[in-house]
């Protein structure tokens, strides 16, 4: 979950997905490559979505992983046999800016406060993310 600190308050960065990826808002999301780990893959997914550049070390651990199940359409993306995929969440604090989208992916952005994230965000995966890192404590 990515946001920035503004004049009006925190701000969440969503993403929409291409109508034929189903034309939802979400956070930024993505899937391990070979042996990479998990901050190293939500590093690699924030610069490829968003064009920001961030590092291991920026990222917020939000003690939030989901478990879920992959869509048919999506299994050939996995090897044989996976049917599950776990999300491991991570919050990155930005400066707000314009941000780079990859259009085969998604076809837009927005910032938001929190009220409006929750009700946008498709994925109750993501809204739990979100649910927690309102719930922290952050200097």
């Amino acid at each position: 979950m990515i946001f920035a600190e503004t004049e009006q308050g925190r701000e969440f960065l969503l993403l929409r997905r291409i109508a034929n990826h189903g034309g939802f808002w979400q956070s930024v999301t993505g899937s391990l490559e070979e042996r990479e780990t998990h901050p190293q893959a939500a590093v690699r997914e924030v610069r490829e979505e968003t064009g920001i550049i961030a590092h291991p070390e920026d990222l917020i651990d939000l003690q939030v992983v989901n478990t879920f199940e992959i869509a048919p359409q999506w299994r050939t993306r996995y090897a044989p046999g996976v049917t599950h995929n776990e999300e491991v969440c991570f919050a990155l604090r930005v400066e707000k800016r314009e941000v780079r989208i990859d259009p085969s992916e998604h076809d837009s952005w927005t910032w938001v406060d929190s009220d409006m994230a929750l009700e946008m965000l498709h994925w109750v995966s993501s809204k739990r993310a979100l649910t927690r890192l309102l719930e922290m404590q952050l200097a």
